[in-house]
């Protein structure tokens, strides 16, 4: 048995023609879709990056425990249960948020791993003197801004671009391995993640009126772009996206070249989308997670049931993919998973969950049945009591500063952490999802969530479903407290 997963950052599905999308040119991306069976209703879970990642090694929720997290010491990695099965795992990746102090953990993990540098502002080349930057219609501040410019200077060709080099490792892991039975293979693409940053050829493939200064890599938050800027963001945006199809495209090639549909599993999937300008909004992480950010494609062939093209409408999501993984290859799932294998999905469209979580840590506590969606919203405006569960108590690049331990307890009241005791802290307040406020929505009538509804009965109903997937994920107690659900236990 094999198995690839390719794995972009920030791939919202609105853009694909698979998904209805008329004008981006991507042709791999339709091809795909005729040899692989397409997820109508696929969700994320955890927001953002590193949460996501944390889903796909352990099946779990993350986001109601803790946020930005690295893989932590009683964390159930399926990645590390394929090795220990005797199934080599790798890695080809240009996210440079994992050799961040918060992405600590996953690659080691792994068999063995590429680390493709230079993506976004990734601390690659050293150089003290600032580099040049052109005039820019939203100039950033700090390191993260500056070590992307310097960056840039050295990824003048297509051939250096982190994207490229990271496909031809992974191509390089089929090449040397296709022969050979039992192996993972974890290609992880940054793009189309910002800053859109791509080569003039992929521009040209989107020619629009703008004539502003250079903007390839917006703020998040409310958009602020006028109208010809937030029109060009969607069209570099677009043109990274065929740089990406360009080189899905290669992967299909050697596929084809070699047999593999037969003998090998293929999912391509996302950790999240990107808004660019719908409701009003840009990015992510500051808004709600509307449909653009947590709905998101989902490709799969499994050479056991093959179903080229076909579409499948039950509900699935990122924490149901270790399950998936794990039934294909025959071995026992993650402990506590939350997930279910989708390889009933995959057969006949026979439904495996009822409802789906998804949220961000501290914001609003999200649940689909894939007909309606439901954010429920804190009810205090310190939105108190939060708690942050954790052993590994890092940001994204840092670690967490003596105020953040102010009120450390520890506690052991989670079967999950396997006896480790847990570090439960107190999070700063954030009153954004409190303003935004709790939001009910009919996907039916409404795909684009534009019109929340006024409806007790579908309210009640959607909340009880909450409760349910929340109990499950053995949600704290503070969680419930925030958004004003009760329970039969209280």
């Amino acid at each position: 048995m094999k198995a690839i997963m390719l794995l972009f950052d920030s791939l919202n599905r609105r853009f694909l023609p698979n998904y209805g999308c008329d004008f981006t040119i991507l042709p791999n991306f339709q091809r795909l879709g005729e040899r692989t069976t397409i997820f109508d209703n696929f969700y994320g879970g955890s927001m953002p990056c590193m949460p996501a990642r944390r889903e796909l090694h352990t099946g779990r929720y993350n986001f109601l425990h803790t946020g930005w997290s690295p893989l932590q010491p009683y964390d159930d990695s399926l990645i590390s249960r394929l090795s220990r099965a005797g199934i080599y795992t790798h890695i080809s990746t240009d996210h440079y948020h994992y050799w961040e102090v918060g992405g600590s953990g996953y690659l080691g993990c792994y068999d063995s791993c590429d680390m493709i540098r230079g993506q976004e502002g990734d601390g690659w080349k050293g150089q003290v003197r600032k580099p040049d930057i052109p005039k820019c219609a939203y100039d950033k501040s700090g390191p993260l801004w500056i070590h992307d410019w310097i960056n840039r200077q050295f990824l003048t060709k297509e051939e250096d671009m982190p994207q490229v080099r990271t496909f031809s490792c992974g191509l390089d892991f089929i090449r040397r391995n296709y022969h050979d039975d039992n192996w993972f293979l974890q290609i992880e693409s940054f793009d189309p993640h910002e800053p859109f940053f791509t080569q003039q050829h992929y521009k040209d493939l989107y020619p629009h009126d703008y004539h502003g200064d250079h903007f390839d890599w917006p703020d998040y938050g409310v958009n602020h772009c006028t109208p010809e800027e937030t029109e060009h963001a969607r069209m570099e945006y677009a043109a990274l996206m065929s740089m990406c199809d360009h080189y899905l495209g290669q992967l299909l090639d050697l596929m084809d070249a070699e047999d593999m549909w037969k003998d090998t599993m293929l999912i391509v999937n996302t950790d999240h989308g990107y808004m660019l300008g719908e409701k009003e909004w840009m990015g992510k992480n500051i808004c709600p997670q509307y449909d653009e950010l947590i709905h998101t494609p989902f490709f799969i062939h499994d050479p056991r049931s093959p179903h080229p093209g076909v579409r499948r409408h039950s509900l699935a999501q990122t924490v149901d993919i270790p399950a998936t993984i794990a039934d294909y290859f025959g071995i026992e799932g993650p402990r506590h998973m939350d997930g279910r294998s989708l390889t009933p999905v995959i057969r006949e469209d026979v439904p495996v969950r009822d409802g789906a979580l998804f949220g961000i840590f501290g914001g609003h506590i999200n649940v689909t049945d894939g007909e309606h969606v439901y954010m429920r919203a804190p009810v205090n405006e310190d939105n108190q009591p939060l708690r942050d569960y954790t052993l590994m108590p890092m940001h994204m690049s840092s670690s967490y500063s003596p105020d953040e331990f102010k009120g450390a307890e520890l506690c052991r009241d989670f079967s999950f952490t396997e006896g480790f005791p847990l570090m439960k802290l107190t999070p700063g307040t954030d009153d954004r999802a409190y303003r935004q406020g709790s939001r009910l929505y009919d996907l039916t009538t409404d795909p684009e969530e534009l019109h929340p509804l006024e409806d007790e009965e579908l309210e009640q109903k959607m909340t009880g479903l909450m409760i349910e997937l929340m109990k499950a994920n053995e949600a704290p107690k503070e969680q419930y407290i925030r958004v004003g659900l009760t329970t039969a236990d209280d």
